[in-house]
């Protein structure tokens, strides 16, 4: 068996070394490749280095652990390697952590304790043992190794999102190139798509294209989940402009609404809503 590897992200120096150096004790094996302080780098370090195992900090700077995760999924090309066990290092409460008990995600609560670090470098070998080799992979999006952690991912991102204010009904918008000092109201029931680009989200009518400046993490708590559904952590659709769905070559999933010629991609965390195609 091939020496294991891990990445650890965590923002702080020094609860990262001690990490580091619990796990040389509790897995003299495991060779940690590199250690970074941030989601971003988390995700280019983990498709780089294409580690066994991920530790990853909740709370990061520019992008959260949990975050990290659900892009780094996305990217991840199962033919290469297996994607990696997953191990989340929080401080969260007793409420957190038993949403994360609730989708049987591994946590390390701060600061790590070596008799618990133990028992999840118990469950990591063990999984490490019976994950399927990186050349048998499914021929549709979701790997079947992949599929029932996506799925878990996602419930957990929804179990830890703040309580949902009171319900969109329309968005103050501005058109794209304008100075700002145009403004429009666009009510909710005409919007196609949302999806996060840059520093604006676009909002895309049957009409035409908008911008608008709130982050679309903000805006996810005010919609209806029964009328618009996520598809990818920065698109959300109109459920009933879905036209069809299609999978291209590599079996990707990609949707096509109606009224709108683009085509929107489906990220493996929420596939399983077409799981039938």
């Amino acid at each position: 068996m091939t020496t294991p590897t891990a990445l650890i992200a965590e923002d702080e120096p020094l609860l990262a070394a001690a990490l580091q150096a619990e796990l040389a004790r509790a897995w003299p094996a495991l060779r940690v490749l590199a250690t970074v302080g941030d989601g971003v780098s988390a995700v280019a370090q983990a498709l780089a280095l294409r580690p066994d195992v991920l530790f990853f900090d909740i709370r990061m700077p520019g992008q959260s652990g949990l975050d990290a995760a659900a892009e780094l999924m996305d990217a991840w090309d199962d033919t290469a390697a297996p994607f990696p066990a997953l191990v989340f290092v929080t401080a969260y409460d007793q409420y957190a952590v038993q949403a994360f008990e609730a989708q049987a995600i591994d946590y390390l609560l701060k600061p790590v304790q070596p008799t618990r670090l133990q028992k999840s470098v118990q469950k990591l070998r063990l999984a490490l043992a019976q994950r399927a080799p990186a050349a048998i992979v499914s021929e549709v999006t979701e790997n079947p190794e992949t599929a029932p952690l996506a799925e878990r991912l996602r419930q957990l991102l929804a179990a830890l999102e703040p309580a949902a204010p009171a319900p969109l009904r329309q968005l103050v918008v501005s058109a794209p190139g304008s100075s700002g000092q145009r403004v429009r109201m666009v009510p909710i029931r005409q919007v196609l798509f949302l999806q996060a680009a840059d520093k604006y989200v676009r909002v895309v009518t049957a009409e035409g294209e908008h911008l608008l400046r709130t982050p679309l993490k903000e805006l996810l708590p005010q919609l209806d989940a029964a009328e618009f559904w996520q598809i990818h952590r920065a698109t959300v659709v109109r459920a009933d402009a879905i036209d069809h769905v299609q999978r291209d070559e590599h079996g990707r999933l990609h949707l096509h609404l109606r009224g709108c010629p683009e085509r929107l991609a489906v990220s493996r965390l929420y596939a399983q809503r077409f799981r039938a195609l």
